[in-house]
């Protein structure tokens, strides 16, 4: 499995810091998140270490349907 396959929601942890898992990231782009300032206000990702920023704008791009994706990678 891949980070491009939406179908695929891993439990694996991508912010460290404050426990995020790729499945929480997903889920909050499902309900709107379109970049990584929403995640951080959403989840609290990055705002420790910010360690995890480049991953989890990767898979927040992945995530999204491609006009929102645009936004979320120009935002990174």
């Amino acid at each position: 499995m891949s980070l491009n396959d939406n179908n695929f929601h891993s439990d694996m942890y991508i912010c460290l810091c404050n426990a995020i898992t790729e499945r929480q990231i997903r889920e909050c782009a499902s309900q709107g998140a379109c970049s990584m300032g929403d995640l951080e206000r959403c989840l609290g990702v990055g705002t420790n270490c910010g360690r995890c920023r480049p991953i989890a704008v990767e898979i927040l791009g992945d995530s999204i349907p491609d006009s929102r994706a645009v936004l979320a990678r120009a935002a990174a």
